[in-house]
Formats: C-alpha cells, structure tokens, sequence
C-alpha cells in the first residue's frame, strides 16, 4: 500500500527492510481492521524482520483489503483463533479508539504483547486498567505514535537533540492538521464516545513528541481548549484543539491540531513542529514543504554553526519497529518504556477533560 497523501487515516510509509530477526523468530497478527494505520504498522514491523501470520476482523471485506497489501496473512475464523496460537508473540490492532484497550487486556491476558494505533485509550479509566494489566501479566502495551516514530524527519530530529546540537530543550510546538474527507470517514469517527475528543486522538501525537524531545518524564496540563467551528453537520465532532503543557524539568509546549487542510494542499496535513533549545532551533516539515516540493521530511537546523537544511527521506529508517520486537523478545525497553507511552496518553485525556469548549455561533 503506497502512502495515501490525501488522507492521514491511511498514512503507510514505506522504509527500507532492516530485519533484525530472521524470518518465523518473531511471529505477529493483526487484529481490528477499522483505522488505515494498521498498515502502517504492520508494514513498519515486517520489514523489521517479524513474520505475518494471521489477520483477524469481522468484516470479510476488511480482510480481503488487508490480504491484498499482505497476502502471506491467514484469515483466522476468530480472535480466539490467533490469541490461542502459541507461535504469535505480538497482535498489531487499529480497533475503535474506544474499544482499543478491551482489547488490550484480551491480548495481554492470552500472554502476548499489544501494539496498539494511537490513541490507546479514550478515558483515564481505561489507562488505570492497562497499567494494572501491564504490572499483573509483564505484557507490554506499545503505541503507535506514527508521527515521531514513523517519519524520518521525527527520527532525524531526534537524533540531533539527543547528539546536543540545539543544547538544551526548552521548548516544542507542534502543529497537527489533518485533511477531514468527512465521506471517506466511518460513523464511528463523529460519536465522541468512540474516537474521545480531538486532544485524546490526534492531539496525542504531539503530546508524545514533547516528552521525547525535552527528556521529560511528566509533565502539567496548563491549559486546552476545544471547539465546532465549522462543521454543525457532525454535532460530536471537535474540529480544533489546543493546548499548553508545563514538563517537570521547566521546558514548555503549544500545540495545535485541527481538520482544516485546504483541498488544494499536495498531502493530508503539513505537519510541523518546532524545537527551541539554549543554543539552536530545529523545524520538521514532515510530509510537504508548501509552494516548493511535496516532498516530505525536510529538516531545517540552525545553530552556531550555521543553517542546514536536511532532506532525510529513505536515509534514516525507523529503528522503532526493530527495537519493539528486540524489546518484546528480550522483555527490554529499548524502542520506548511502558511508562512514556501511558503518560502521553495520560497527558493528552487530562487535556481532553479539562478542555474549555469554544461556545460559537455557527453559519446557517
């Protein structure tokens, strides 16, 4: 499946095969077919080395999909049936934002580890459930947190921070919009019970960002708001958000998602994020730089060096996927701890509740 540049639901970047197990030493499925970035991620993990074996949805015309893309996938008759194969060591699933955790659980409880689209959970109910679950069964509950760990410029960025260019990390902000295409949408994306709220979904992302890239543990939600300016039509649907963030070691965030990309834009979204340190600044323009390439994955450095402008599409990869199946193997947590994932989530539905809900008139 090649990346879908005018719809974010079904981003699937393609990498270089990097296998750091030989094939059948690490045995997946994949489960609940219902948001597009299941590709993505099994994509992501198979050319890390791991072996598709099942697929698993109740809609026979989601799996024909999936098969189409993966094709060496079995179609299980049940979930029963992949979570009772001994051979399987990780189930990948996209279910329902709001469904993803009971899933979890399920997955976890059979004695295999959980990867997870994000936003891993729709309540603070459901966190409290998985960090239970994690403590009592030693199963991991990964993330997929596609906007660092799956663009090579996030990857990049992230490398540079941690060699010190930019100094210390003081501040991120981070830009989220996503192209709507409300018809291509399923019903379950406009009913705020399902998907938890534009800062619990999207907003995750930039969340997870922050702490990566400021080293922060925790943080404090300052303030976030949230709002239906222009779509009366879809009556549960957040259209915008926004949010402030405080982290424990006084590095701050601003971030801002929203489903206003203009239809003449080459790509879903022109995601941005900014980063400020004591001696430098790095900017990510992920997947287009406007008026000049569609290009994605530019980089742009500045410090006391000078300017660099860094195009880094097919020259950095995605160690993430290679390090969660080492770390899965090994019981590690290389590719990312189980405490930095549940706290983005934890931070991003600690917005969502808190959120200040625009009051505005809307156009008739």
């Amino acid at each position: 499946m090649a990346e879908n540049r005018q719809d974010g639901m079904n981003y699937a970047p393609q990498g270089k095969p990097d296998p750091v197990v030989r094939p059948g030493e690490f045995v997946i499925a994949a489960a609940a077919l219902d948001h597009g970035h299941i590709y993505g991620m099994v994509n992501g993990l198979t050319e890390a080395g791991a072996t598709l074996k099942w697929v698993y949805d109740p809609d026979p015309a989601k799996v024909r999909q999936f098969r189409e893309r993966f094709p060496e996938a079995r179609p299980a008759a049940s979930l029963e049936e992949v979570l009772d194969d001994p051979e399987v060591r990780l189930v990948a699933a996209a279910a329902v934002p709001s469904e993803r955790c009971a899933l979890g659980l399920q997955v976890m409880d059979a004695g295999k580890d959980y990867f997870t689209d994000k936003a891993p959970f729709t309540s603070l109910q459901q966190l409290e459930s998985a960090r239970r679950k994690t403590a009592a069964t030693g199963r991991k509950y990964a993330v997929y947190y596609s906007e660092r760990i799956h663009v090579e410029a996030a990857v990049f960025a992230g490398q540079l921070v941690q060699q010190g260019v930019i100094g210390r990390v003081l501040q991120v902000t981070g830009f989220g919009p996503h192209r709507l295409n409300a018809a291509s949408r399923p019903e379950w994306f406009f009913r705020k019970q399902n998907y938890g709220g534009i800062l619990c979904d999207i907003g995750s992302h930039q969340i997870e960002q922050f702490l990566y890239f400021t080293g922060n543990r925790n943080a404090k939600v300052l303030h976030s708001k949230v709002a239906n300016y222009h779509h009366p039509q879809y009556a549960e649907l957040e259209d915008y958000g926004d949010a402030t963030l405080l982290g424990d070691n006084g590095s701050t965030h601003y971030f801002r998602v929203d489903w206003f990309t203009p239809d003449g834009l080459g790509t879903w979204g022109d995601g941005r994020t900014f980063i400020l340190g004591t001696e430098g600044t790095i900017e990510l323009r992920k997947y287009i730089d406007v008026a000049r390439t569609t290009q994605g994955n530019h980089v742009y450095l500045v410090n006391g060096d000078g300017e660099q402008h860094f195009e880094v599409s097919g020259k950095v990869g995605y160690p993430y996927f290679g390090e969660l199946i080492l770390d899965c193997l090994h019981r590690t947590e290389r590719a990312m701890t189980q405490e930095h994932a549940f706290k983005a989530a934890e931070l991003c539905l600690q917005a969502q509740d808190m959120a200040l809900h625009i009051a505005v008139e809307q156009e008739v």
